[in-house]
């Protein structure tokens, strides 16, 4: 079980990637937009679903490379670290492209299985979880999935709030909120900006591991 403070420095990390609107946020404010309250709740309901698919996964693959090796462990970290670097770069160097609030309308229900799957392959939720939920496991802490478990259900909680909030506000302001300028701004320089913070984090966080971090059992083998 992480500590309450390592809860709590994860929970802020998580919250900082939540509220910059990516694959899901645009989805939702689509929706939320086009087809009302009722659709985009429905949207963020089935994106949370997506959510828990990915810490699900998450907590069952860290634990099972962290009984593999410190080797295999730090590559992972190392990999995802570069990763979030490289996503932030591109980011920044690439003109975002125009929200479509003019999409055919949808039934709850299909936004709700739209959803699940949006975010089931949404690559900023599968990057976060291996790249950046490795720096927050003690392995000797013990059963780190459990860990990994704990915290990938603080990031699905977090992240309902934020897209329930990103539903209740699009859905009230409609097309003003998109018809400024903030949202492209986020979208672009402000996106690009934390995920190269989080990579410098996490590289950071991998350069100090050490190979007291893991089990007695995970360093012979």
């Amino acid at each position: 079980m992480p500590s309450w403070t390592t809860i709590a420095a994860f929970a802020t990390a998580s919250f900082v990637l939540l509220i910059i609107p990516g694959p899901a946020v645009l989805y939702i404010v689509n929706r939320s937009v086009s087809d009302g309250r009722t659709t985009g709740l429905a949207a963020v309901s089935g994106i949370a679903l997506g959510n828990l698919f990915h810490a699900v996964l998450a907590a069952a693959g860290l634990s099972a490379i962290i009984r593999t090796s410190q080797t295999a462990f730090n590559a992972v970290k190392w990999l995802g670290a570069g990763y979030l670097i490289f996503v932030g770069m591109r980011t920044l160097v690439r003109r975002v492209d125009p929200i479509d609030v003019d999409q055919a309308g949808v039934h709850p229900r299909r936004a709700f299985t739209q959803g699940i799957v949006v975010n089931v392959l949404n690559p900023k939720v599968a990057l976060f979880f291996l790249s950046y939920l490795p720096t927050f496991i003690h392995p000797e802490d013990g059963r780190p999935g459990l860990q990994a478990l704990v915290l990938g259900l603080t990031f699905v909680g977090i992240g309902f709030c934020t897209d329930g909030g990103y539903s209740l506000l699009a859905s009230g302001l409609r097309t003003v909120l998109l018809r400024g300028r903030a949202l492209p701004f986020v979208r672009r320089w402000v996106a690009g900006t934390v995920f190269i913070g989080l990579g410098v984090v996490a590289a950071t966080a991998s350069a100090t591991t050490s190979s007291s971090s893991l089990p007695a059992a995970s360093k012979g083998s």
